[in-house]
């Protein structure tokens, strides 16, 4: 991650905590580790960013924790030798972080299995890709390395396909769109994402409609590009955010967060090459919610 300081603020470690999900103990740490660094030099956690600074936030940086095995119960829709296909529950954390150390996903799978890649660390075993916590579906788990990498090269070449479905507030009016609009962080609040120019990724989702209903829509996403938020920002851009977004619409929300799920996943098995697609249908909430609807 690279940031361009725009205005002067504080002391470093403090100023990041607006654009990462660390402590400001851990990153301390990781300026101390030389994975923060400023105009490319090691610096202090002390020191007070300027204008013009540029910060390079490394990957990669594990903090040391003990991640205990946990009995949690979880959705695996196929599982082999070299790889795991979870249908993660909405309100579930990947992987331990920042203030999060139990009852994630990766606490579960290292339960069930000693068997998961170490590319990422003791933090992330298995993770090729993630998704936000409030969002449901599947998610691909690796079990060795040689798997992992084969994955991971797929990923950045956009031949893992994906694809949502999401309930967003407002009827639709077009049966089809794609929108493309670069993604970086919300100026005003550093937690969340935004459609800006300014230290921004490309990001390009395309949509259809399912069904329409009086007050909402719901509909099938496709993602391009694969940027924090995505589908989140982009929706709530063009002025039909996801229903029930405890950040990005100002409603008052439920436990269950925002209605969106990762309903179907297509991408050739890293070992064998066979053509691998599942289905997830959708958590009861929100098949629940959706049957209650008035269409038009």
């Amino acid at each position: 991650m690279e940031i361009e300081v725009v205005e002067n603020l504080d002391r470093i470690d403090k100023y990041l905590t607006n654009y990462v999900d660390y402590s400001r103990s851990v990153i301390a740490k990781m300026i101390d580790s030389e994975y923060i660094l400023v105009n490319d030099k090691k610096v202090k956690a002390n020191y007070v960013v300027k204008v013009g600074d540029k910060i390079t936030v490394k990957d990669g940086f594990i903090e040391p924790l003990d991640i205990n095995p946990e009995n949690i119960p979880i959705d695996i829709i196929y599982e082999d030798d070299d790889i795991i296909v979870v249908n993660k529950d909405s309100g579930m954390v990947v992987h331990p972080g920042s203030g999060v150390k139990e009852h994630t996903l990766v606490n579960a799978l290292i339960y069930h299995t000693n068997n998961l890649s170490d590319i990422n660390g003791e933090v992330r075993p298995g993770i090729v890709h993630r998704i936000d916590k409030d969002t449901s579906g599947l998610m691909i788990v690796a079990k060795n390395n040689k798997s992992h990498e084969i994955l991971s090269d797929m990923l950045s070449r956009h031949e893992i396909k994906r694809e949502y479905i999401a309930l967003v507030k407002g009827v639709f009016p077009n049966e089809t769109a794609t929108i493309d609009a670069p993604i970086g962080r919300d100026k005003n609040n550093r937690k969340k994402m935004a459609v800006t120019q300014e230290n921004s990724k490309d990001a390009i989702t395309h949509l259809r409609v399912i069904k329409r209903y009086k007050k909402y829509t719901l509909l099938r996403l496709k993602l391009e590009t694969g940027r924090t938020h995505q589908i989140r920002v982009h929706l709530s851009y063009i002025g039909y955010p996801v229903y029930n977004d405890p950040v990005y619409t100002n409603d008052k929300t439920t436990e269950f967060g925002q209605f969106l799920h990762s309903a179907s996943i297509d991408f050739i098995h890293p070992i064998t090459n066979e053509n691998m697609h599942f289905e997830a249908p959708l958590p009861g909430e929100f098949q629940v919610f959706i049957d209650s609807l008035e269409e038009l």
